[in-house]
């Protein structure tokens, strides 16, 4: 008589595609292993100690006047733009949303930001300078281009506005007509379903993607030292500046120690962050 194998039960089935599908995410979990833990872990070691073991000293540079200023002038240049990023980029959030949903208007925007929100760098600090800078003959009076914040958070107001439009879409298109239509039958206006019902529901999208703007800021580099390489707003530039003396004054410890910083102010902004995201996805799903 034949033996005949038994068939593996749906509980084991089920455990062996559990299993299964890990692997799949093996590549993601070595390239952030690799790219984003690693080199943030050396730059923290490298923060906190001096090569041979535990000291602390490196971290005295946050408290010198210069670095001091440079954090306050990175968060006030990625407080404007984030703000103001968000508010244009909502606004053109409502109008995309209230289209057509397969219109060729939709299509545009959606595909425009996408290419807006990662153009930055050396070629946007150039664009701006040559169409409205004081070298471009249109705005020659206009000192105002290179004075900081206000002449830097027009070009990053740039790419924040289309970035403001992608992640705050999905928030907006996740408002349905029968909460207006709730609010009207029961004699509600305009101004009391945006104040009472829909405001209060985007608001921490809102403010979860203005934290996010913040942080893009933040990280940005190539655009401020193509827009200004002489003086060092901001902290990359600091960092910069640290790790690229021309006079022999380069310390990699200090640049790790400024980045030691930064990596403490994002990991405040986006942990605020995923706690308003985690509230908004009680309602949008």
């Amino acid at each position: 008589m034949a033996h005949v194998e038994p068939r593996p039960s749906g509980s084991s089935r089920r455990a062996w595609w559990t299993s299964a599908s890990w692997t799949g995410t093996v590549p993601f979990f070595a390239y952030v292993g690799l790219f984003l833990l690693l080199p943030t872990g050396i730059v923290v070691w490298g923060a906190i100690s001096n090569g041979h073991g535990l000291d602390l000293s490196n971290l005295k540079i946050l408290a010198d006047p210069t670095v001091r200023m440079a954090f306050w002038h990175s968060i006030e240049l990625c407080s404007i733009t984030a703000v103001v990023g968000a508010v244009c980029g909502a606004i053109l959030s409502y109008a995309v949303a209230t289209g057509n949903p397969n219109g060729f208007i939709r299509r545009t925007y959606l595909a425009g930001s996408g290419v807006l929100a990662q153009f930055g760098g050396v070629t946007l600090a150039f664009a701006f300078t040559a169409a409205i800078g004081p070298t471009s003959g249109f705005l020659f009076h206009a000192s105002w281009f290179y004075s900081f914040p206000f002449g830097i958070a027009l070009i990053y107001i740039y790419f924040q506005v289309p970035l403001m439009l992608l992640v705050f879409l999905p928030a907006v298109l996740g408002m349905r007509d029968e909460w207006r239509e709730a609010t009207e039958n029961l004699g509600g206006s305009t101004w009391d379903f945006w104040h009472l019902v829909g405001g209060r529901l985007l608001l921490p999208a809102f403010l979860g993607a203005t934290l996010l703007l913040f942080a893009n800021a933040l990280s940005a580099y190539a655009t401020i030292q193509a827009w200004e390489n002489q003086i060092p707003y901001v902290v990359p530039q600091e960092i910069s500046k640290s790790i690229t003396s021309e006079v022999g004054l380069a310390s990699t410890n200090e640049a790790q120690a400024l980045a030691f910083g930064m990596i403490l102010l994002v990991a405040v902004v986006m942990t605020a962050y995923v706690l308003l995201q985690r509230r908004t996805s009680r309602w949008l799903h």
